[in-house]
């Protein structure tokens, strides 16, 4: 997985690449715990994931939490149609800010 961080207004957006699984679930899980020491609003693109394993998924709830905490937002973007299916079909679609 590779990404870059983008200010967007008062937002950073992390444009993220590749897979997110077991092997780098805990270095997925601290960028986005580093990024919410730098604000309280994050954007994940999810535009070129192509699969998130259940590791991947505790991260992004672990990150919504903080959000949560901190009177902010994270955001998932562009998610393509089968990463969409394993939000759908664990009920996160309708828990977490997908847009």
């Amino acid at each position: 997985m590779h990404y870059t961080e983008t200010m967007v207004d008062d937002m950073i957006q992390l444009d993220l690449e590749g897979k997110i699984d077991a092997v780098n679930c805990d270095e997925f899980q601290d960028i986005i715990l580093k990024t919410f020491l730098k604000t309280n609003k994050v954007i994940l693109n999810f535009e070129q994931i192509k699969y998130i394993s259940s590791a991947g998924l505790k991260a992004i709830i672990l990150g919504d939490k903080t959000a949560i905490s901190k009177g902010g937002k994270l955001i998932i973007i562009n998610v393509q149609s089968q990463v969409r299916d394993v939000f759908r079909v664990t009920g996160l679609e309708s828990v977490l800010d997908i847009r």
